[in-house]
């Protein structure tokens, strides 16, 4: 991993190399989703051969139930221990993050309440590629459950064992083996094989980014996440350590971004050594690829300057090991923060309970992660008594006139 000055520069570039990425998998998705929109399951079955090299014609769409009794008898005894216990952190997050319903009387007569509706249909996308992600299920799958979705339907292209037993354990139904903008797309636009759902979660390499965002016009998403970003943050700290985090977020993806920021030069070249050597102790991956290619060692001339750069980032993953308190006050944008030594990112991945679904690209500056308040909708109700009616009457019927609204006027005149 290099290590280079931040300079404005530098963070300039870096910066819109993020967004050359962008406009480049958007062209590639933007043909696939038009296709499998345009010819559904002929375009989709055709994309999965392809991309996928998955013969959904000989092997079916779906999961079939003698699959996951299968998958059950292959996976192990603690593996389904750990699974448990991780749902059961992400579901008590999720209650916790859960909207509640509520009622208040603004002033006599007129009483404003709020009903919590689940969504009714769902899709969750599981990353693939060489493992299943199976955490993502449990990510997706569990807030979905607490919310009440009454349909969740999981994709993934190759499910392993682990994914299907996870999603038997999860009480999940209907599992497609398909995968990339093509599943994105089949969700959105339903094809004879899959239906339409209200609503696409989960992350993804960066074309199943840019289809979410192309779909989201007609089909709700969640939020935009992946390819993933991570930012440690430190002047001082355990450098084997803060190697061993920026090597876990990178090995996600060969465009997977992370970068250390540093005030320190002695630190960074000890976590440039570490690198180095854990990349030599790990097997061959996309973290060799990225930790070159997407990441960086930033040197700032100050710890301000560091936090201003995340801020500008708005990073997926930030990790402040050491003096959190005071570098937390500077930080208003990030996906998710890991406070302390102790705090190793993928903790975070697969069991303290907050969500990994994480915003990347800048989205982190508009919003945090998945939620269960993101698998409900929030209906208002207006009660209004009669007394309540004249009260409002005269300052409703000023407001419409000085808009211009006579209809609006008239609705309250004909009441009087």
């Amino acid at each position: 991993m290099r290590i280079l000055k931040l300079t404005p520069r530098i963070e300039k570039w870096l910066l819109s190399r993020r967004a050359r990425r962008d406009e480049e998998a958007h062209s590639v998705a933007s043909e696939i989703v038009a296709d499998v929109r345009k010819r559904g399951d002929a375009a989709l079955f055709a994309w999965t051969k392809r991309l996928d090299h998955l013969n959904l014609a000989r092997d079916g769409v779906w999961i079939s139930r003698k699959e996951i009794r299968a998958a059950e008898r292959r996976v192990s005894s603690e593996f389904l221990t750990a699974i448990k216990r991780a749902a059961k952190n992400v579901r008590s997050a999720a209650e916790n993050q859960l909207p509640r319903p509520w009622s208040f009387e603004a002033e006599p007569g007129v009483r404003i309440s709020q009903r919590v509706s689940p969504i009714e249909s769902i899709g969750c996308y599981i990353p693939g590629g060489h493992f299943s992600l199976v955490s993502t299920l449990v990510m997706t799958a569990v807030p979905a459950a607490v919310a009440g979705v009454s349909r969740i339907i999981a994709v993934c292209p190759g499910p392993n064992p682990e994914l299907l037993a996870t999603a038997s354990l999860l009480g999940i139904g209907e599992l497609a083996r398909i995968g990339g903008a093509q599943a994105i797309a089949a969700l959105a636009y339903g094809t004879k094989s899959i239906p339409r759902v209200e609503k696409i979660f989960g992350p993804g390499n960066k074309y199943v980014t840019a289809a979410k965002q192309l779909v989201s016009g007609d089909c709700a998403i969640d939020l935009l996440a992946g390819p993933t970003e991570a930012i440690v943050l430190a002047a001082e700290g355990n450098a084997r350590w803060i190697a061993a985090d920026l090597i876990a977020q990178a090995e996600h993806a060969q465009d997977a971004a992370s970068f250390f920021v540093t005030t320190s030069s002695s630190l960074a070249r000890e976590v440039q050594r570490e690198i180095k050597w854990q990349l030599g102790e790990l097997p061959f991956g996309m973290a060799h690829f990225s930790t070159k290619l997407a990441g960086a060692i930033l040197l700032a001339r100050s710890v301000e300057q560091g936090c201003e750069f995340v801020n500008r980032f708005a990073p997926e993953h930030l990790s402040l090991p050491e003096n959190a308190e005071s570098l937390l006050k500077q930080i208003h944008s990030a996906g998710t923060v890991f406070i302390g030594p102790w705090a190793a990112q993928p903790l975070g991945d697969y069991a303290v309970g907050s969500n990994h679904v994480l915003p990347t690209g800048g989205w982190a500056h508009r919003r945090g992660g998945l939620s269960a308040a993101d698998f409900v909708k929030c209906i208002s109700v207006q009660t209004v008594s009669r007394a309540g009616f004249h009260r409002l009457a005269d300052t409703v019927e000023t407001l419409a006139e000085s808009e211009g609204l006579m209809a609006h006027r008239n609705a309250v005149r004909v009441r009087r």
